[in-house]
Formats: C-alpha cells, sequence, structure tokens
C-alpha cells in the first residue's frame, strides 16, 4: 500500500488498470449470459452460465478493491467504457460458435496484455490482477465444442479462422487505444516499480509473446492463426 500512497501517478495508473479490468469483466459477463441464452443444449447452457457468474464475482472483487482506495468503481471505469463497448460493436459475433471463439481468443489476448502488465505491480496488486485474470475453465469447454463444431461439419473451421484473426487485430488496436488516452496506464510499460520500464526491444517481445498465445489458442481449437 505504501507505493499507493506516496506515489500519485502509479496510484493512478493502478486506478486506471482495475477500472479497465473492472469493465472488461462486467462486459464479459453480459455478452457470456446472453450468450448461455443461445446455447444449443442445456449442458451449454450450464456451462457458460457458470462462466458469467465467475466473470460478475471478478468484477466485483476489482469493485472492493477500488472502493478500498477510495474510489468510486463507477467513475473508474467510465473511461473505458466508448473504447471497450466499440471493440465489442465492431466484434459482434453473428452465431453462437463466434461468440465462443470471441471469449477464448478476443478476451485471451485482453488478459494477457494485462498479465503483462502485471509483472510491473507491487505484490498485492499484482495477485488481484492475475486472480481475475485467470482461466475460468472455459478453455476446455470452448476448445471441445469448437472442435466438436469442425468435426460435424469441416467447412466452419475457415469462416472461425478468419474471425479470429479479425478478432486479434481489434483487441491489440483496443488495448493500444486504451494505453495511448490513459497517460498514467501507459506508464506502468515505460516506467514500473521493481525496474526502471520496457525497452523497445522488451515491448516487441511482449507483443511477440501475445501473438504465440492467441496462436497457440487458435491451434487448441483446430484453426489456424
Amino acid at each position: 500500500m505504501e507505493l499507493l500512497q506516496d506515489d500519485p501517478e502509479y496510484r493512478a495508473a493502478v486506478v486506471d488498470l482495475l477500472g479497465v479490468l473492472a469493465y472488461g469483466e462486467l462486459s464479459a459477463f453480459e455478452r457470456i449470459a446472453a450468450d448461455a441464452a443461445m446455447s444449443p443444449t442445456l449442458a451449454d447452457t450450464v456451462a457458460l452460465s457458470g462462466m458469467a457468474a465467475a466473470e460478475f464475482r471478478h468484477y466485483e472483487e476489482l469493485s472492493r478493491r477500488l472502493r478500498d482506495l477510495g474510489v468510486d468503481p463507477l467513475v473508474a471505469m467510465e473511461p473505458f467504457r466508448t473504447p471497450i463497448d466499440d471493440f465489442h460493436a465492431h466484434t459482434k459475433p453473428s452465431d453462437w460458435l463466434e461468440g465462443l471463439v470471441k471469449a477464448y481468443v478476443g478476451d485471451g489476448i485482453g488478459l494477457d496484455f494485462y498479465r503483462e502488465i502485471a509483472v510491473r505491480l507491487d505484490p498485492e496488486t499484482r495477485e488481484l490482477v492475475l486472480r481475475v485474470c485467470e482461466d475460468l475453465g472455459q478453455s476446455v469447454f470452448i476448445v471441445d465444442a469448437v472442435r466438436s463444431a469442425i468435426d460435424e461439419d469441416p467447412r466452419v473451421a475457415g469462416r472461425l479462422a478468419l474471425w479470429g484473426r479479425r478478432l486479434v487485430g481489434e483487441a491489440l488496436s483496443q488495448a493500444q487505444r486504451v494505453a495511448a488516452e490513459r497517460d498514467a496506464l501507459s506508464s506502468l510499460l515505460v516506467g514500473g516499480v521493481d525496474r526502471p520500464g520496457a525497452d523497445l526491444a522488451e515491448i516487441g517481445r511482449m507483443l511477440a509473446r501475445l501473438t504465440e498465445n492467441h496462436s497457440r489458442r487458435m491451434a487448441e481449437m483446430g484453426l489456424a492463426a
């Protein structure tokens, strides 16, 4: 807590990070709950409903942390409504399968980005960020569902692969937009808590890791990155 009390710029960065994560989790809850209503089977509805509930619990945990810092969660989330809403407006799935791929690939690359930032946080904040970025069990469920759909109709693989490529481009653009518009948040990349910050080479390696993780997720679903 000492860093949060003694360094106003770092505190502002933490509030921004928790704010964007909180709104991201709230948006994910709403989107996955809507997808659950379109599930083809009862088992799928149960699985997606459980994922949506976990997203909302993460939102509540982030909100509690913001209130502990003396910040209204609604105020902290407000700057991120437009970029996140724009991302979802530009990547609206056309069917249930596209919604699953978006939940795994689109959300996954965003969470990877926040995990990269987490290494520059104080231990307490880092632990919270990593906890809310954990896999909620969606990987096994989504991978199995997409692979089963491809087995039934191999033609869907090409369409979903194109969709995955679009998602990664939109997600990276959103992350860059958020970082560019919030000086305090971008400062976590160029100057951190435990080290002086990331140089261009390190940022390049970070982008390479994000791309590699995206390719791995696509391959797990049986899709070409």
